[in-house]
């Protein structure tokens, strides 16, 4: 079987049907192709240990099968394949990835496991063993889960690379889940693992990550953006050629070993620009990127790179403003390039990519690549600093699930800024940092006395956000502690726990008062300052800890007035017993029939039994009917209704997937949902009253509100309608973008809808 068999999998037909004989055929045949991509890495007595492995799983997952009907085992050798096709590993973790459902789902053992292959490949099936739930359950559970990934991930990489290629065949066999179970798994994706990819430096699988995602998040987007790429494929394909034509000639006139081709642009990256710019996929200037690989040894690759780069810049303008030098400053996971982008024929920008075979193996192996041409040095790289600061931040066991979760993206997923020291040192920070993460980066006294800093020579406030190349000096006072407010004035989790740590220590300090008041409160009724007694009291006054007792106490914020009303049986308190009203005494109607409960059962279909189920339409999206949507159980509002491309719904998918309820619509035509348009056109005589009547008029839909603002010739109108549901506000978009001189007409969703 060739390699790119593997990937046609079986479970995205959903159609799986083979006897035994050809189903053992089957797996054999995927065995040995899997065989075949590893053998150039194969030592002595390796292919005994991967057939030992193979047939372990096998038997192990003998009775197991997939959604589609296919042999479970066949996910485990694809899983097996990825790893070393796509991410380059080698034999130890291809046994692992064989062996990584077994210990959860089959009767084998660790002890099994360790005694065939020794320490090194149980502890990582161990690894993956334990990070398997990840997501799953509760919120709380779901971060802790978390946790476990990171720290096997910094004890050993190789785990959550084959955690990786695992979510990636589950992606591409995605299509034979049900729809809520797809939109979890591809929120969680689109969360966290595709950013890790990323993080790891694994740019083809967090692309196609993010691209399988989508497909499922918004399916009708990523239609037509696809039908559209596959319509200008040939026309791509024609100027890619025409733009690399004079730069093959001066490539081998300057006697470079090189390859060089063009790429499209990811599906999602297409998205990202069209949403980010507000323009068409037409409008969208960089649709491909043209990539120069070049073959020169590890000393020449800056000089060659650069020596490209001024060939290509001889003929074609470059915009100085996209100008990317990751090769005297490589990114954080290793990635190291020079990107420009040039005005190419016809007038089009191209994104021109130059790096070396090297630098280009790195690029799409990732860590597994960085660590083969690292071997032998005793430098302490990029990502050796990253695992002692993931260490560092899981040291803090008091944060929050989802804050840790959302911090850790913040801090370790982001994209990077790089700034430097008074002495011209070199940081690397993630996007989005203040000059407080930067204090605190240095050190963490240096953090907590901040009061501002010079950027540039320039005084700002500690809330200032950095860019890269900014030069920034700390300025700080004995007098300064860390408040409150500071927590929203960064983003990396170095500076959140220690603000945070600071914090508590401030309150235990403040409660050591509060402590002795309620000393003294409780031998003034006879009773004994215990943990019974403290306990009772944080529960009657629905409090988290003892610390908060005392703290509120010393804050004089609980008075223990009610102290007076508690009984004291020996030296022990008991809380007053609530008066209970009997109903015939309860004021008002006593025919009013009483609320009763409804079954959760009830919200599984959202429409057919509406009219019973109180429900609240997200104002973060305002859907319509039509809308792909599911319920949202929150707490405090109940069940409330969100579009599933909605902003927040990757991250209360990902994040609060049990208080998900699976939702539609019911047909109801009597019923008007508001929406709203922002229409950009041409500055007309009579453009309001040409819109006013498709709206009013032909179509005989109600305008809730309608604001038209002109400058320069150009119209920005922002228009608010009742719409019965999807397909009517389609039609009304189609019309509007009908006339003439009608550039934009876009849908809009936020809490002035």
């Amino acid at each position: 079987m060739e390699l790119s068999e593997s990937h046609m999998d079986p479970t995205v037909a959903g159609t799986y049907q083979l006897n035994e004989e050809q189903e053992k055929k089957e797996i054999v045949r995927h065995y040995r192709a899997l065989l075949r991509t590893i053998r150039s890495k194969l030592k002595k007595g390796d292919k005994e240990l991967l057939r030992t492995a193979f047939e372990m799983a096998a038997e192990a997952h003998q009775t197991m099968r997939r959604k589609s009907g296919e042999p479970y085992i066949l996910h485990p050798i694809a899983v097996a394949m990825i790893c070393v096709e796509e991410i380059g590993l080698g034999v130890r973790s291809t046994i692992c990835a064989l062996l990584h459902d077994t210990i959860e789902d089959t009767d084998l053992t660790l002890d099994d496991v360790k005694n065939e292959f020794g320490n090194e490949i149980a502890k990582i099936v161990d690894g993956l063993t334990k990070i398997s739930g990840v997501m799953d359950a509760n919120s709380s559970q779901q971060a802790e889960n978390f946790k476990k990934i990171l720290l096997t991930l910094t004890d050993d990489p190789r785990v959550i690379l084959i955690k990786l290629a695992d979510r990636l065949h589950n992606m591409r066999t995605l299509d034979s889940m049900k729809q809520e179970k797809q939109l979890k798994i591809a929120s969680e994706t689109i969360w966290v693992y595709a950013p890790l990819a990323h993080r790891m430096g694994l740019y083809n699988i967090k692309t196609e990550l993010e691209d399988l995602s989508m497909k499922y998040l918004e399916p009708a987007t990523y239609k037509e953006i696809a039908k559209k790429l596959a319509e200008t494929k040939r026309e791509r394909t024609k100027y890619i050629n025409e733009f690399i034509r004079p730069l093959k000639d001066k490539l081998s006139e300057g006697d470079f070993e090189y390859e060089i081709h063009g790429r499209p642009k990811s599906i999602h990256s297409i998205w990202n620009k069209i949403k980010k710019k507000g323009v068409s996929f037409e409008e969208v200037y960089d649709l491909f990127a043209i990539r120069i690989i070049l073959d020169v040894p590890i000393d020449k690759e800056k000089e060659a790179c650069w020596k490209v780069y001024s060939l290509i810049t001889d003929e074609y303008l470059p915009s100085p403003e996209r100008l990317r030098d990751w090769l005297s400053n490589p990114k954080s996971n290793g990635y190291e390039a020079l990107h420009t982008t040039v005005m190419g024929p016809q007038g089009k920008w191209v994104e021109v990519q130059i790096r070396s075979k090297r630098m280009n193996e790195i690029a799409e192996k990732g860590l597994a690549a960085h660590f083969k041409y690292k071997e032998g040095t005793q430098n302490e790289d990029r990502f050796d600093k990253w695992f002692v600061q993931i260490r560092e931040a899981l040291g803090n066991q008091q944060e929050e699930g989802i804050d840790f979760l959302q911090d850790f993206k913040t801090s370790f997923l982001a994209e990077e800024i790089y700034v430097y020291t008074p002495k011209g040192e070199v940081k690397m920070l993630p996007t989005n940092s203040s000059a407080l993460d930067f204090a605190f980066y240095i050190h963490t006294a240096i953090g907590s006395k901040c009061i501002g800093a010079k950027v540039n020579h320039k005084l700002v406030p500690i809330s200032h956000k950095l860019r890269s190349g900014d030069q920034i000096e700390i300025i700080t006072s004995n007098k300064q502690k860390p408040n409150e407010d500071w927590l929203n004035n960064v983003v990396t989790a170095k500076a959140k726990n220690s603000i945070k740590d600071a914090l508590r220590e401030e309150k235990k300090s403040i409660a050591e008062e509060g402590k002795y008041t309620l000393q003294r409160k409780l031998e003034g009724i006879g009773a004994a300052y215990s943990s019974f007694n403290i306990d009772h009291l944080v529960n009657y006054y629905k409090l988290n800890s003892h610390l908060d007792l005392h703290y509120l106490i010393a804050k004089k914020q609980l008075d223990l007035k009610e102290l007076k009303l508690f009984q004291v049986i020996g030296d022990k308190i008991e809380a007053p017993k609530p008066i209970v009203v009997p109903p015939e005494m309860v004021p008002g109607d006593t025919n009013t029939p009483k609320p009763v409960p409804k079954k959760e059962s009830e919200l599984i279909i959202f429409g057919e039994s509406s009219d019973r189920i109180k429900y609240t339409l997200g104002k973060c999206c305002n859907p319509i009917p039509g809308d792909d949507v599911f319920g949202f159980v929150s707490t405090g509002k109940g069940l409330i209704i969100h579009r599933t491309n909605c902003p927040n719904a990757t991250q209360l998918l990902a994040n609060y997937g049990h208080r998900v309820v699976k939702t539609k619509w019911a047909k109801n035509k009597e019923i008007s949902f508001l929406t709203g348009l922002n229409i950009i056109g041409m500055d007309d005589v009579g453009v309001v009253n040409k819109i006013t009547t498709i709206i009013s008029g032909d179509l005989k839909i109600n305008i809730a509100a309608l604001t038209i603002e002109s400058k320069d010739g150009l119209f920005q109108g922002t228009i608010k309608v009742y719409v019965h549901d999807k397909d009517e506000l389609e039609v009304l978009v189609s019309k509007i973008k009908d006339l003439e001189g009608i550039q934009q007409v876009n849908r809009f969703d936020t809490e002035t809808v």
